[in-house]
């Protein structure tokens, strides 16, 4: 039987499994279940090449308080670290495995994994998959003859001399207009944000949206709500539903609509929910005695960041090795 299970091998799962090692627990005795076929797969596959990884996100500090710890780093350097970090503490990660249930026992401190490989015992167990491995769609329906131009990531194809929408009002809108905007050739960006001020982005994001702004890089489209989407010779065109917009054709529409929660998954495995949030103690641990949730998971609705994932397992992991592995 493992000590822990760890679901997900992103870097809220990555740190939990380093923090058990570092609390002394045998490599063989720590588990990490991927359901891809590699590590960090959200940062691989939702952030451009030179898109920063940035410790500081919606306001959380970037202090860090275990032992993995980060600064703003470009995407192969945030990758690079992760890489490193497996080998250093020789985490066990069992990719291209998914997890469908988890059974608690209800004679011992004792949980039952099934995959779609095998079945694992662990005395606990932490859940650090994140939210945007399934980003938010919009309402409306997109028409399958304009689907190839209509992207929910930046490193599908790449883009130039294109004029392009960015749906969204959070910082990954705003990194995404910035990439666009100086990262391409002659790149025509406009933002679509559905209030009427910017309150959803750190201040750095905030600012290098204005300065675009400003400097006629990418126009700002507040206020805005899209009502649907045509076929206009094979690109999307964008009809809002206020008036004093007109509609619009674009070469590509990117949404940056934020990611959201296994909420079924989480309550099908006996984890209470307060609305749209799991409810969780202090110290990220679930109404279920040694099961945690980590990361974005666990951090609400202002989500997180790479440091809060590392942060958030050390506190987990002191919780479990005073709890429940009496370490």
């Amino acid at each position: 039987m493992y000590e822990i299970v760890v679901v997900g091998a992103g870097p809220g799962g990555i740190s939990m499994a380093v923090e058990a090692r570092t609390f002394g627990i045998p490599s063989n005795k720590v588990l990490i279940l991927e359901k891809a076929n590699e590590h960090s797969f959200t940062i691989k596959k939702y952030y451009p090449e030179n898109k920063m990884v940035t410790a500081n996100f919606k306001g959380f500090t970037p202090v860090c308080t275990g032992v993995m710890c980060l600064v703003d780093s470009l995407k192969h350097e945030t990758i690079s670290y992760l890489d490193k970090t497996i080998n250093k503490y020789e985490l066990d990660v069992n990719y291209n495995e998914t997890v469908s249930k988890i059974i608690k026992s209800n004679d011992e401190q004792k949980f039952t994994i099934i995959t779609d490989k095998g079945e694992y015992t662990s005395k606990t167990i932490a859940i650090a998959v994140g939210i945007l491995g399934k980003p938010n769609k919009p309402s409306y329906k997109i028409i399958p003859t304009i689907k190839k131009r209509v992207l929910f990531d930046l490193t599908s194809i790449k883009i130039k001399n294109s004029k392009i929408l960015v749906v969204g009002g959070g910082d990954s809108a705003s990194e995404y207009c910035q990439f666009l905007s100086e990262n391409s050739e002659n790149n025509q960006v406009t933002l679509s944000y559905r209030n009427k001020t910017i309150y959803r982005m750190n201040n750095i994001n905030r600012d290098c949206l204005l300065t675009l702004a400003g400097t006629q890089k990418t126009t700002l489209m507040f206020d805005s709500n899209i009502e649907m989407l045509s076929d206009a010779n094979g690109k999307p065109k964008v009809h809002f539903e206020e008036k004093h917009y007109s509609d619009m054709v674009f070469d590509y529409i990117v949404y940056a609509l934020g990611g959201s929660t296994p909420e079924n998954f989480l309550k099908t495995i006996g984890i209470k929910f307060n609305g749209p949030n799991p409810i969780l103690k202090e110290d990220y641990e679930t109404n279920v005695p040694g099961m945690f949730l980590l990361g974005d998971l666990s951090a609400g609705k202002k989500g997180g960041s790479i440091v809060w994932a590392f942060n958030s397992a050390n506190t987990a992991m002191r919780k479990i090795c005073s709890d429940y592995l009496k370490i």
